[in-house]
């Protein structure tokens, strides 16, 4: 561990669980965006992930946020519903 009581990670690009550019929802806040990329937390002492984070652009622009990728979801348009 390092000296603040934190394990040492290391950060690293992930697989993209659907095509970039996919419209996602973040199943909590709702939100809506632009899948654009993924990514991942691992501990360096074992190489097992801690987390993984998508990040995610508004439709038509603006600034890029990001969620825990557990809570991303491809929207499901009107006509599938």
């Amino acid at each position: 561990m390092s000296g603040h009581g934190k394990a040492a990670t290391t950060l690293s690009h992930g697989a993209l669980p659907y095509p970039r550019g996919t419209l996602v929802v973040d199943t909590i806040s709702k939100r809506t965006g632009l899948l654009v990329g993924v990514i991942e937390e691992c501990f360096k002492s074992n190489g097992k992930l801690h987390k993984s984070q998508a990040f995610m652009v508004p439709e038509g622009g603006g600034i890029e946020w990001d969620v825990p990728l557990e809570r991303v979801r491809p929207v499901e348009s009107e006509a599938q519903a």
